[in-house]
């Protein structure tokens, strides 16, 4: 046992300790004076106790996991998602919380790791040969889609593309033929495309095919000063990272954030506070955390012996960098604006489970390299 402990590994350890100790201050800054002060407090009880979790996750044997109990895990997850579509509460037009007492929780935020877990497992089986179209991709491609349907309808448009960065990536590294993923990201190119001829051309049959807040939110990202009511948490956001220039306006002094301009300045919208009170200078120190995380992941499996490993991490990886790119984008213009937390720095109890347990994972697998397998023994 003590063999298992000495092989943590102290870069990731120390990441998430700099992510933990970056969050409670943004979280302070950006609740202070309001009903939610004292919550940076919360961040902080949140981070040690989950540190329970991504230490027993290390110290379990992933192997054990990704083949006997992705299945199990895969079933559990569709369960909470239909419990969500019939039993979930709706917070800000969005049903995406089951409510156990006073607290609630995300199984959509699970799902993305039981996904990952799952498709380690197949994509496993074919020991690095190549897959085949019908038998391999098609079927994977449905088990991916069933939950991936299901946070859409809830509606959550920004878990569901993290869903499809996670299933390219696994795929393209499980050995998937040039000529499939040329035709899947074609696939996608040509409905963006579609999206964006219906938009300048036909936007009344695009307010048919698509939900309002969807079309108000790509409205407010192709041209957010035409619908100031949809465009104006865009706006705000791009102004309040601009204001920052190099250095920020300083600690507890961002003008945006703390006048209100900033919906959910605490959650979703956290870059925007680094931006304005710490400026490019805070902004790309964050950035750099993230590419460390990012590297020393990528390392960890390009020495994995099992192909599960390996599988596993490109998964975790993928899901982690779409977030990152994804929240930090749609802050400044990049993207359309959608419910999606910046991983380990935005509030959240859920998201940050998920993170821990991941990087718990990611851990276990560099652990257990050296373990002899008692599943073969």
């Amino acid at each position: 046992m003590l063999r298992k402990w000495k092989r943590l590994d102290p870069l990731l350890l120390w990441l998430v300790l700099c992510f933990m100790a970056i969050s409670t201050i943004v979280v302070y800054s950006a609740t202070v004076n309001t009903k939610y002060e004292g919550m940076h407090m919360d961040n902080i009880k949140l981070y040690v106790v989950l540190f329970i979790p991504l230490l027993v996750t290390a110290w379990f044997d992933y192997r054990i996991v990704v083949r006997y109990l992705s299945v199990i895990l895969y079933v559990i997850g569709i369960g909470l998602l239909l419990l969500v579509m019939f039993k979930g509460v709706n917070i800000n037009g969005s049903t995406r919380w089951i409510a156990i007492g006073s607290q609630q929780f995300q199984p959509s935020e699970f799902m993305k790791l039981f996904i990952i877990l799952l498709l380690a497992r197949l994509l496993g089986r074919r020991d690095g040969e190549t897959l085949r179209l019908f038998q391999d991709i098609v079927p994977l491609g449905l088990v991916v889609a069933v939950p991936m349907y299901l946070i859409y309808k809830q509606p959550d448009l920004g878990t569901t593309i993290v869903f499809v960065s996670i299933f390219v990536a696994m795929l393209w590294m499980a050995n998937a033929r040039m000529s499939h993923m040329i035709v899947g990201l074609s696939t996608a190119s040509a409905a963006v495309g579609t999206i964006l001829v219906l938009y300048y051309h036909n936007r009344d049959l695009l307010i048919k095919l698509i939900k309002p807040h969807q079309f108000s939110r790509i409205e407010a990202f192709l041209d957010p000063a035409s619908n100031p009511d949809g465009g104006w948490h865009v706006m705000n956001s791009i102004r309040a990272i601009g204001s920052g220039n190099f250095s920020g306006d300083g600690f507890l002094k961002g003008f945006f954030v703390h006048n209100g301009y900033i919906p959910y300045s605490y959650s979703d919208s956290i870059f925007v506070v680094i931006g304005e009170e710490f400026g490019f200078l805070g902004s790309a120190c964050l950035i750099l955390l993230f590419f460390a995380l990012i590297y020393r992941m990528v390392l960890i499996a390009g020495t994995c012996k099992d192909l599960e490993g390996a599988y596993l991490i490109i998964g975790i990886i993928a899901m982690f960098t779409l977030q990152i790119f994804e929240n930090i984008a749609m802050h400044i213009g990049l993207m359309p604006l959608t419910g999606l937390s910046l991983p380990f720095i935005s509030y959240g109890g859920s998201s940050l489970l998920t993170n821990m347990i991941s990087i718990g994972l990611v851990m276990s697998v560099k652990i257990h390299q050296e373990e002899p397998n008692m599943l073969e023994l």
